[in-house]
């Protein structure tokens, strides 16, 4: 026969195991997108008046301070469970109310300003390719031929008239220019897949945030007011 306490403890422990999955996946993500080969070779070449290089860096430590935020919110609610602390489940709690008070205002800028960061990284491709057509700079040529093979595109659509020149000096060897191999459009298509799944990580991330808030409260009232609890799981043979 199972004391409540370990009762609470064999139904927590597997939901706390998940909130840690799931900020391991947010850091996992947010490296991935700080340090991923296409992300810092934009924001490498970005100028300062680009908000790219700002949103790329903000963007990695949100996701790491969220994760860690989740982490120790799933162990304080472990230990919690285990010593049957209120002061460590409501630590819980302010950990689970603190990472949702940073989600809701990410997901409405994610919804609201989601096409900025498509125009930066679209803004710094052109800035790159426009030097090179100009003949502005050889160093600017190095970095339009390493979006190319990053990106696996060639040139672009340009009202400035033939852009050949440029795309023969810059493009891989043996990748021939066509509509299918737009840089912006593959740009724009790269980001948008990436963008879809943060968005999808950050909806289930609020979804099993509020639960753990409803989790944690629930714990909390269950060692305020249970008798069971007051024996802190202990039986007494008569």
């Amino acid at each position: 026969v199972c004391t409540q306490q370990e009762l609470l403890l064999c139904q927590s422990l597997p939901k706390n195991l998940l909130f840690q999955l799931l900020g391991l996946s947010i850091a996992t993500l947010s490296t991935v997108t700080h340090y991923g080969l296409h992300f810092t070779l934009i924001s490498n070449i970005s100028l300062e008046s680009n908000s790219y290089r700002v949103i790329h860096h903000a963007a990695f430590y949100f996701g790491i301070c969220l994760s860690m935020t989740l982490i120790l919110a799933a162990l304080l609610s472990s230990a919690a469970t285990v010593q049957e602390s209120q002061c460590l489940t409501a630590m819980g709690f302010f950990c689970f109310a603190l990472a949702f008070c940073g989600l809701i205002p990410a997901a409405c800028w994610r919804y609201t300003h989601g096409t900025e960061v498509e125009n930066s990284m679209m803004d710094v491709y052109d800035l790159v390719y426009e030097e090179v057509r100009r003949n502005a700079s050889s160093f600017r040529r190095h970095e339009l031929t390493a979006i190319h093979e990053a990106f696996l595109c060639c040139g672009k659509r340009s009202p400035f008239g033939d852009t050949a020149n440029v795309e023969r000096k810059t493009c891989p060897s043996g990748q021939v220019h066509d509509v299918g191999q737009d840089c912006l459009r593959e740009i724009q298509d790269f980001l948008k897949k990436h963008m879809d799944f943060v968005s999808m990580l950050l909806g289930i991330t609020i979804g099993f945030t509020v639960y753990g808030m409803i989790l944690t409260s629930f714990l909390w009232f269950s060692i305020h007011f249970s008798s069971n609890l007051d024996r802190k799981g202990k039986y007494t043979l008569r």
